[in-house]
């Protein structure tokens, strides 16, 4: 077996570890879990961090256990909240389980005859017929509201800096996740619960209630909140978070994501987000201070995270769409986008639109009448004369040249360009 806990260590993924922890899983094979509420029907890249540790130890020869929190999903965990999340219904629910279902199988064997092979659970599945009245007195008796109260996650919640306060709902929280332990512990051998930093407080109260319910040993890991290097908060860009889900980002997007990071954060996260051994990831990384320049790094990391995510072919669909832009790339490479892509590569790009009635349509009229492309047909001419101008990445040498149904790609879209970096599309209507 390889040691999880030093395989964690050299990639810098531990913040805190119970005393113990690192023994117990040296015994033998463990079981351990680690909790992802259904709040969409996607992970983000912020969910990525833990469904790594436990990707990571799942490879250590451990069991691994993916548990939805489809019943504390409806209440929302206050941990370094600000304010109380908006609670979800139950058939809003059953769709987001479902998606990270599917999304978790990238990640994990859940299919093998392996003795160590993942397991889902929903926490739905225990709590849905567990009465309140029953709730309280079998397992609230055991945890003390001093106790709870001493977490940071509830002290931050009561403090001054928030005028809202904590809601018994949310305070309810930290029990119900702490139950969660104790069910897994008793019904599944499961030992260990893994996540974020933010999450001590829950971990360690389910720890405790196993002690006191049952005289049982458990334990916690965490692994630290991850920021970028400028300290923003990792994961989120302009638009808002980067999904797995790639409709929700494309797997372009996504791919120039990691591609984008700086050679500081390129460092860190090649060792957290990818499976690479301790050996290719310092070569790599020696490599890239001798010529940070090339971005190799970043290539390396941008490479591996899209094919983990969504598969080889998306990631040459990635790389090949990253040359239309920066590279040689040609008519045939731009026609094989699909429309998804197409128009990720070139979000924010002036557009224009024409019907498609007016078909075929003289290229000075198209870029100076129709459009505003040029502001006249003489500077339209000019530049189609010195040899400035491509239509769909192929050059337009001719002025009288006409646009028709031939020049329409993915159904409505024409590629205009102006030198080397200015681009426009149009887009025909109808």
């Amino acid at each position: 077996m390889k040691n999880f806990v030093e395989e964690l260590k050299w990639r810098g993924m531990i913040q805190d570890i119970m005393p113990g922890t690192e023994e117990k899983l040296m015994e033998g094979p463990q079981a351990a879990y680690v909790g992802i509420d259904p709040t969409a029907d996607s992970l983000h890249i912020g969910h990525l961090v833990s469904v790594m540790i436990l990707r990571h130890f799942q490879n250590c020869g451990h069991k691994p256990i993916a548990l939805i929190g489809g019943a504390t999903g409806m209440i929302g965990d206050p941990s370094m909240k600000s304010q109380e999340r908006n609670l979800l219904d139950e058939q809003t629910l059953a769709h987001n389980v479902a998606g990270i279902r599917a999304q978790l199988s990238h990640f994990l064997d859940f299919e093998s005859d392996a003795p160590n092979k993942a397991e889902l659970v929903n926490n739905y599945d225990w709590m849905k017929d567990y009465s309140f009245i029953n709730f309280i007195r079998d397992i609230g008796k055991h945890i003390t509201v001093n106790y709870m109260m001493a977490k940071d996650s509830v002290k931050k919640r009561l403090s001054t800096e928030s005028r809202e306060g904590m809601s018994f709902t949310e305070f309810s929280y930290q029990l119900m996740q702490g139950y969660d332990f104790y069910w897994l512990w008793k019904n599944k051998g499961c030992v260990l619960q893994l996540g974020g930093s933010d999450q001590w407080g829950n971990i360690t109260t389910g720890s405790e209630l196993i002690r006191r319910m049952d005289g049982g040993e458990a334990f916690a890991l965490t692994c630290p909140l991850i920021k970028k290097a400028d300290g923003t908060k990792f994961g989120k860009t302009e638009k808002g978070n980067v999904w797995l889900d790639p409709e929700r980002t494309s797997p372009y997007q996504f791919y120039q994501f990691w591609l984008n990071v700086s050679d500081e954060d390129a460092e860190r996260f090649i060792k957290i987000f990818t499976m690479l051994d301790r050996e290719t990831i310092e070569g790599a990384i020696a490599a890239h201070r001798e010529a940070p320049e090339r971005r190799e790094l970043q290539r390396l990391l941008a490479r591996e995270v899209t094919i983990m995510v969504h598969g080889q072919q998306e990631y040459d669909n990635a790389v090949r769409a990253s040359q239309m832009l920066f590279g040689k790339s040609t008519s045939e490479d731009l026609r094989a986008l699909d429309e998804r892509t197409f128009l990720a590569v070139f979000d924010g790009v002036p557009t224009f639109g024409i019907d498609r009635s007016e078909l075929p349509i003289g290229i000075l009229d198209a870029l100076a009448v129709r459009t505003q492309i040029f502001p006249s047909k003489g500077e339209a001419r000019k530049m189609i004369q010195q040899n400035g101008f491509s239509l769909n990445k192929d050059k337009v040498t001719d002025i009288n040249y006409q646009l028709t149904e031939k020049d329409i790609v993915d159904g409505k879209y024409i590629l205009a360009q102006k030198g080397k970096k200015d681009y426009f599309i149009i887009i025909v209507n109808g």
